[in-house]
C-alpha cells in the first residue's frame, strides 16, 4: 500500500513539473500590444481616415478671416463657434454655430457638408480651433479648418487676446546653442483596451474631445520658470532655429519631416511633459492634439515665439501678429 501511495505520488510531481515548464516555454498567445504604435503607424498610412500621413503632409489647415467672410456672403462656410456660450452671445459672426469644443466631432460627424467648401473652427486667438481642427482632420473631416488669429482678426472688438499677448520679455534669453534631440526610446503607453488603429483612434479622440484644450497648452512664465522640467520642441525650419535663436534647451523638429515613425518620433520622451513652440501657436496646438492623441503628455506654448520676441521676429521677416491683422468685419450678437 505504501509502494502504491509512493508512486501515484511520483507521477503527479512528474505532472506538475511537466505542466509548469511547458508554460514557462510557451509563447504568450496574446502578447501585449503597443497601441501607441499601431495607432503612429495607422495615421501615418494610406489607410488612415485621410488616406496620407496628414502630419507630416498637410498640416496645419488654416484660413484667414477675410477667405470665411468672403465664403459666408455666399453661404460656402460652415462656422462652429467654440467659445463660450457668454462671449458668442456678445458678438460673433453671422451664420456660426455656437458649441463645446467636446461636442464638434459628433456635430460635424452628422452635417451634410455637400453645400459646403469649408467648414471653419472658431475660437479667441486661433489656437483652441487649431487644436479641434487636428482632431477633426484626422478624423477625416478634410473640409475642415481652423480660422487664424481667431475672432481677434475678425474686429477690433476681440482683439485684446492677441494684442496683449504679444511681447518681447524673452528676446533677449533666446539662445543659438543647438541641444540635439533624445536617443531613440519607447512610444507612450495607451490603455484603451483596443487593438486596431481605427478603434484606438476613435477611443483616444473622444478623451481628449473631453479633456479640452486646458491640458494642452502652457504659458511662456511657467516655460521659463521651469525648463529643465520640460522637453521643448522647436517646430521651425533648421535654419530658422540656427540663425534666429531658440528657447534655451529647445531641439529642432521640422515640420512636415520629423514627426514620423521612420524620423524622429521616438526620440520625444515618455517620461516627461513636451511644450511644442512655433510662430504664433497655432501650429504648435496641432501638433499638440497629434501628439497627445498618441500619449504624449504633449502641451502647446501659449501665441508661440509672438510672446517672447514679436518684434524681432518682425524685423526677421517671421509670422507676427499686429493691427493690421484686425479686419474690421461686422459682427452679430
Amino acid at each position: 500500500m505504501k509502494k502504491t501511495n509512493f508512486w501515484i505520488l511520483c507521477i503527479l510531481l512528474a505532472f506538475v513539473f511537466v505542466t509548469s515548464c511547458k508554460k514557462d516555454d510557451d509563447p504568450d498567445p496574446t502578447p501585449a500590444v503597443n497601441e501607441s504604435e499601431v495607432l503612429a503607424t495607422y495615421l501615418e498610412s494610406t489607410s488612415s481616415p485621410l488616406g496620407k500621413d496628414y502630419v507630416n503632409s498637410d498640416m496645419p489647415s488654416i484660413t484667414s478671416a477675410t477667405d470665411v467672410y468672403t465664403l459666408n456672403l455666399t453661404g460656402q462656410v460652415y462656422i462652429i463657434d467654440i467659445r463660450s456660450a457668454a462671449d458668442f452671445d456678445s458678438g460673433h459672426i453671422a451664420n456660426a454655430h455656437n458649441m463645446p469644443l467636446a461636442d464638434v466631432l459628433t456635430h460635424v460627424a452628422a452635417l451634410d457638408q455637400t453645400p459646403y467648401s469649408k467648414v471653419v473652427i472658431v475660437c479667441y486667438s486661433g489656437q483652441t480651433a487649431g487644436f479641434a481642427t487636428l482632431l477633426l482632420r484626422i478624423a477625416g473631416y478634410d473640409k475642415v479648418f481652423s480660422m487664424k488669429w481667431g475672432m481677434c482678426s475678425w474686429n477690433e472688438k476681440f482683439a485684446a487676446g492677441w494684442q496683449t499677448a504679444i511681447g518681447n520679455a524673452y528676446a533677449t534669453q533666446l539662445v543659438k546653442t543647438e541641444t540635439p534631440k533624445g536617443p531613440m526610446g519607447n512610444m507612450p503607453v495607451l490603455s484603451t483596451g483596443k487593438t486596431t488603429g481605427p478603434e484606438i483612434l476613435q477611443a483616444r479622440l473622444a478623451v481628449l474631445l473631453t479633456e479640452g484644450y486646458g491640458p494642452a497648452k502652457v504659458d511662456k512664465a511657467t516655460l521659463f520658470g521651469n525648463l529643465t522640467s520640460y522637453y521643448i520642441v522647436n517646430y521651425w525650419p533648421a535654419d530658422q532655429y540656427a540663425d534666429f535663436g531658440h528657447v534655451p534647451g529647445a531641439t529642432q523638429y521640422t515640420p512636415k519631416a520629423s514627426i514620423k515613425l521612420a524620423a524622429d518620433l521616438k526620440t520625444l520622451p515618455t517620461d516627461k511633459p513636451i511644450a511644442v513652440y512655433c510662430y504664433t501657436g497655432q501650429t504648435s496646438s496641432f501638433l499638440a492634439a497629434y501628439l497627445r492623441l498618441l500619449g504624449y503628455d504633449a502641451k502647446s506654448l501659449l501665441y508661440g515665439m509672438n510672446g517672447m520676441a514679436h518684434d524681432d521676429m518682425g524685423a526677421a521677416g517671421m509670422t507676427i501678429f499686429t493691427d493690421a491683422q484686425i479686419m474690421g468685419y461686422e459682427y452679430v450678437k
